[in-house]
């Protein structure tokens, strides 16, 4: 890793850091949920929707966040230049000042204290709702579906955890199939998703802190970039991308020794070269 390299994951984890203080959100949730997002660059693009920066922030939710509570953060400018109109609709009259706005999602600073506000709103309305403290897998569901899927699913989940989660999210799962399936398109449930989105958020925050090493590091990030919500699996063969995902989940159950024989991700062969390829490719390396 080079030297800038150190210096800008320093840089997103001391923003992150601040902004945990400053609000009382979790560090170990607002890191984990950053590694997710972006793998904590801070100027990462979605090339399927407006969002970007450390929190993967699209446009309508970083301008909802802004104008609520910009003005506590030292963004006054921006929070008094956001008008919201029917339907909540979020609008900024001169463009300069909307795209200075928006480019501040490629600011860790302005990034993680939104992250960590906008956190701190839903799990103070989860809780409410819920009766009982919100976990950091909570807060994730509420980022993932919005707040009012978040209670859904997790009132359903504690009813019926072995519910399907796509017969309850039906529009979610068309567009999230890698987290509603399984291989061969075994639908997952409640319970299956809630699981996973927590294992990921822990992996995430041992990856960007530095505690797993070794093969340990790469099976984690093996597992989020195969493992996206909602992300484009680059292959490198010209096949669909979900031929290519089925293909490097039954690889990482090797790698993970959980299928078939297990596999060194360390040791060069020409599959742990593809996956090293389809890695990168997918974590916009």
């Amino acid at each position: 890793m080079s030297v800038s390299a150190v210096s800008n994951k320093a840089q997103v984890q001391s923003a992150i850091a601040l902004a945990s203080q400053r609000t009382g959100v979790d560090f170990s949730y607002l890191l984990g949920q950053a590694q997710i997002e972006s793998g904590l660059n801070s100027t990462a693009r979605a090339g399927t929707s407006s969002a970007s920066g450390l929190y993967q922030f699209v446009e309508q939710s970083w301008l909802k966040v802004v104008k609520q509570h910009g003005a506590e953060h030292g963004l006054g400018w921006a929070a008094d230049s956001i008008h919201q109109g029917r339907g909540g609709h979020m609008s900024v009259s001169d463009p300069a000042t909307r795209r200075a706005i928006l480019n501040l999602r490629n600011d860790p600073q302005a990034a993680s204290l939104m992250a960590a506000e906008h956190a701190g709103d839903n799990k103070a309305a989860l809780e409410g709702s819920l009766g009982r403290e919100a976990t950091g897998t909570d807060l994730y569901m509420a980022h993932f579906l919005g707040l009012g899927g978040a209670r859904s699913f997790l009132k359903n989940m504690a009813a019926n955890p072995d519910r399907t989660g796509a017969s309850l999210f039906p529009a979610a799962a068309r567009a999230n199939r890698n987290v509603f399936f399984g291989a061969g398109g075994q639908p997952r449930t409640l319970s299956e998703i809630y699981e996973r989105f927590g294992n990921k958020l822990d992996a995430g925050a041992g990856v960007a802190s530095g505690q797993a090493s070794g093969v340990d590091a790469i099976r984690q990030q093996l597992t989020q970039a195969f493992d996206i919500d909602g992300g484009t699996v680059v292959t490198g063969n010209g096949e669909s991308s979900d031929t290519a995902s089925s293909w490097a989940q039954a690889m990482l159950q090797r790698v993970n020794g959980t299928a078939g024989t297990a596999i060194n991700p360390l040791k060069p062969t020409p599959d742990t070269a593809r996956l090293a390829y389809m890695m990168l490719a997918g974590m916009g390396g």
